[in-house]
């Protein structure tokens, strides 16, 4: 049964513990693990850890696939195709020159962007237990 009292999602039936949403997700774009907030979230540049070395979550149940991808996408779509129709309005200069510019821009803001943005999917999936972060045998998780 889900409860929803502010931003604090409750899954798992009584004594659950809470999993606030918004910190979840934060502690997640920070690379950190959702649960504590201490430890690593990656060990590697965008693969997770399999357990928190903190607090010993186990992170092997995310499955982020392609959402922090098509969110990268349209984030930064977004900020650049912005910038570079301003940038045009303002100044006349050739295609290459853009090409120049916003080439390099868009593969640097993505990369500088997919891990945050990974880890804040991740963040989302545990705050909502989702694929095995409930820990209840009656959602598909982990007894225990």
């Amino acid at each position: 049964m889900n409860e929803r009292a502010g931003s604090t999602v409750k899954y798992g039936g009584e004594g659950a513990p809470d999993r606030p949403l918004g910190r979840s997700i934060r502690r997640g774009l920070s690379c950190r693990c959702p649960n504590c907030g201490d430890g690593r979230l990656f060990r590697a540049f965008l693969k997770p850890v399999d357990h928190c070395a903190v607090c010993g979550e186990d992170f092997t149940p995310q499955r982020a696939d392609d959402l922090p991808a098509y969110l990268v996408i349209v984030v930064v779509g977004h900020v650049l195709m912005t910038g570079y129709l301003l940038t045009d309005m303002f100044w006349r200069v050739s295609p290459w020159i853009h090409m120049a510019i916003w080439i390099p821009l868009a593969i640097i803001a993505a990369i500088a962007t997919i891990q945050p943005i990974k880890g804040g999917v991740i963040g989302l999936q545990w705050a909502y237990r989702m694929h095995g972060f409930s820990r209840d045998p009656d959602r598909g998780g982990p007894a225990g």
